[in-house]
């Protein structure tokens, strides 16, 4: 069978799309950011305080709240990946960077406007993005078993052991992570730091909310589009690709609890 060969000429809604998308150049900002700093951030009382109509004004009427949380979006490949894969679901990128979160605004808004096209199609009108320390205020955005999806992409290794208690994965903040996550939530965590995909594992694995799932059993269960996104789809990903690096995944399920 001969095949065939594809286009390598963008679709005119993506042509239209790139010349929207803010221009990273203009968004300096450094690689991490200090989460034990003062930044200096407007959060609210509780989930039921924010108004969802201003992050998704098409989809929030509908009573809909976030589903899948990205935190330390970075610069929002995760979120773009996903969105038209998954329309009915809300998305949400948690950034702590001013430059960069304000950068992934300025997409998501760009796509939006681009693909806005007489009111058909698929719009981004399912993701979002707040500037936010979720290191300290998690709960404040999501309620009780609220999200079936945490992403860790290639997050801070923070190198130093001094460092290491502002690793984003730890036993203190993985009672926050179960708290938000439905049972039979998914953590998915990716990085190219051995010792940094080792500590994940191993305090995930050490948390009794949280149970090891394989890549394999996601696929079957009809999630391989979702561990593709979390291998691929962001900015850290595709340099280590370019650098012929690894990439080391773990990923969890959020456990129900019996009360017998």
């Amino acid at each position: 069978m001969t095949k065939r060969k594809r286009s390598t000429n963008p679709p005119p809604e993506q042509e239209e799309a790139n010349k929207l998308l803010p221009q990273k150049r203009f968004y300096r900002q450094r690689a991490h950011a200090n989460p034990f700093s003062d930044h200096a951030l407007d959060y609210p009382k509780s989930p039921e305080h924010i108004d969802w109509r201003v992050h998704y004004p098409r989809l929030a009427a509908q009573d809909k709240r976030p589903e899948f949380a990205d935190i330390g979006c970075g610069f929002g490949g995760l979120l773009i990946s996903l969105a038209p894969l998954y329309p009915d679901t809300l998305m949400l990128g948690m950034e702590i960077r001013v430059q960069v979160s304000q950068y992934v605004q300025d997409r998501i808004a760009g796509y939006r406007t681009a693909h806005d096209t007489e009111g058909k199609g698929f719009h981004y009108q399912n993701v979002s993005i707040v500037r936010a320390n979720a290191m300290k205020f998690l709960p404040n955005f999501f309620a009780k078993a609220s999200l079936s999806a945490l992403f860790f992409l290639f997050p801070d290794p923070h190198f130093k052991s001094r460092k290491h208690k502002a690793r984003i994965i730890s036993p203190t903040l993985l009672a926050e992570y179960a708290y938000v996550l439905r049972p039979g939530g998914i953590v998915y965590t990716i990085t190219d730091v051995k010792d940094l995909h080792e500590w994940m594992k191993t305090h995930l694995q050490d948390f009794p909310l949280f149970e090891p799932v394989s890549e394999e059993d996601l696929r079957a269960e009809g999630k391989g589009d979702i561990v593709d996104a979390v291998f691929n789809s962001i900015e850290e990903g595709k340099k280590v690709e370019r650098n012929k690096g690894e990439k080391w995944l773990a990923c969890f399920r959020r456990i129900e609890v019996s009360r017998d």
